[in-house]
């Protein structure tokens, strides 16, 4: 049925074929009405139940003959057949203008009680013009039986018009359906089954005023048939069409949620029948099949606007690891995005050979805050504090061990030539010396810089950790544009 429905509102067109279509029904309702009417039973092509007797007469013969041969006699076509009887043994030859009419003929013959079996030995001639004849005839009779009918189909007609207008009449009240469901996917789903159903009610009642209720179980079956093929030919379409109804009832989001779908992420612009589209954080248009939404793995970070990030920084492992957590959380504590509830959190994760691995954890608030920004914000800083307070971020140290014959020569080794060693050169004095000042140079410019942001000479764009104004212009350009599709999601209010 989901089919049916599916098919129907994105075909329009059959709407229009539907009096159509029950014009030919009706029309061949009557034809097979007219045919019953005016054409012989078929034969069943069976033999009398019973024993054969054991003593048969002539006369019972003569009888079976005569009887079978006056009921020839009055058939149109089954005039010319001739009919011997022997033993109850029924031989049937002659003319017939088909096959049609001689296998109506072996029937009658089976019918008589005392009939042991029939021999077919008739002749068929396919005569034209006696097939010509006998179809005109035919049709004659059935036009004659249309046109007695016709003043009955035409109030069948009437019926059906009348209450399949009175279902479209009634699906057409949007508010109505509105307030059965505030769905507006399921409010125009119940529409459509409303008229569907009063469409098949005028059916149903045109056909039984017509006295062809027997064309009702044929169409049942028929459709039921037809809907199992459409089912199969048309599987994904109906499995992404039930999850499109599942998705409008659950509503897992909103739209400008910021969600993750398998992996894809993005803001939400609205739900259709067909798909979720997203605006991905680079500013593309993501279309996601619904039936892959409603199997797959959704994360909603707008649902709770609260979100943590989370970092790590090593320091030098003669240092104090407590001295620097503190230092950092006082840094984390002092960014005007992070919440002071939850708290930040400051631990050691690990201790290698040359420092000591600390993780700091902060929360923010991504309604007012771009969680991108803050963390990287947040690492800076506290980067910057730690260096201010004397705490060394060590780089990893190696351990070389060269051969004791090599190490004469690797001595001798400056700018790509291998000179004897002077120690009275004054570039080998001062060469190592240079390196620490330029060491300890950009150290004290770094701890300068943290000192200055600390005590807040340079704020200017230092904090900014607001979302992106850009994307978020975007994505209400995206819902405010007027779509095809309906939007599946429920209205609210935006978001402070």
């Amino acid at each position: 049925m989901a089919a049916y429905f599916h098919l129907l509102h994105t075909h329009r067109a059959l709407r229009f074929l539907a009096p159509i279509l029950l014009l030919g029904m009706l029309l061949s309702a009557f034809a097979y009405a007219g045919d019953d009417a005016t054409a012989p039973v078929e034969p069943r092509g069976e033999s009398p139940a019973g024993q054969i007797e054991t003593t048969p007469s002539p006369q019972k013969d003569a009888e079976i003959a005569q009887r079978i041969g006056g009921i020839f006699s009055e058939i149109d076509g089954l005039s010319a057949v001739d009919v011997s009887v022997t033993q109850g043994i029924v031989t049937l030859s002659g003319e017939t203008a088909n096959e049609r009419k001689a296998q109506q003929a072996v029937g009658l013959a089976n019918r008589l009680t005392d009939v042991v079996m029939v021999n077919d030995t008739i002749d068929r001639t396919l005569d034209v013009q006696d097939n010509v004849a006998t179809a005109y005839q035919g049709l004659r009779a059935r036009g004659q039986s249309l046109l007695r009918a016709l003043p009955l189909i035409v109030v069948g007609f009437l019926i059906f018009g009348a209450v399949a207008w009175f279902g479209a009449w009634l699906s057409n009240r949007k508010h109505l359906w509105q307030r059965v469901t505030p769905n507006p996917f399921v409010a125009e789903l119940v529409a459509q089954t409303v008229k569907v159903v009063f469409m098949v009610l005028g059916l149903i009642m045109a056909l039984s005023l017509v006295g062809a209720e027997t064309i009702i179980g044929t169409l049942l079956g028929g459709a039921g048939v037809i809907g199992i093929a459409i089912g199969f030919a048309v599987k994904d379409t109906i499995e992404n069409y039930i999850a499109s109804l599942m998705l409008s009832i659950r509503q897992p989001f909103q739209a400008r949620d910021h969600v993750v779908i398998n992996d894809r992420e993005g803001i939400v612009v609205r739900l259709t029948s067909r798909a979720t589209i997203l605006m991905t954080l680079e500013g593309n248009q993501l279309r996601i099949p619904n039936a892959d939404v409603f199997k797959g793995i959704i994360l909603n970070y707008t649902q709770n606007p609260e979100r943590r990030f989370d970092f790590e920084l090593g320091v030098d492992a003669n240092d104090d690891p407590l001295a620097a957590i503190k230092v950092g959380l006082d840094a984390l504590n002092g960014l005007p995005f992070v919440l002071g509830e939850p708290k930040s959190v400051g631990v050691i994760t690990n201790v290698g050979d040359s420092n000591i691995v600390l993780e700091f954890q902060g929360w923010v608030n991504q309604s007012t805050t771009d969680f991108g920004k803050a963390r990287s914000i947040a690492i800076r800083e506290t980067k910057h504090a730690l260096e201010h307070h004397g705490f060394t971020l060590p780089e990893p140290i190696y351990r070389l061990s060269f051969r004791p014959e090599l190490e004469e020569s690797l001595a001798r080794l400056q700018n790509g030539k291998l000179i004897e060693p002077n120690p009275t050169r004054p570039e080998a004095a001062s060469s190592e010396p240079a390196l620490d000042t330029a060491a300890d140079k950009e150290k004290q410019q770094a701890r300068a810089r943290a000192q200055r942001i600390l005590e807040g000479e340079q704020t200017d764009g230092v904090f900014d950790a607001r979302p992106d104004e850009k994307l978020m212009k975007k994505v209400e350009e995206e819902i405010a544009q007027t779509s095809s599709e309906t939007d599946l999601l429920s209205k609210r209010q935006d978001r402070e």
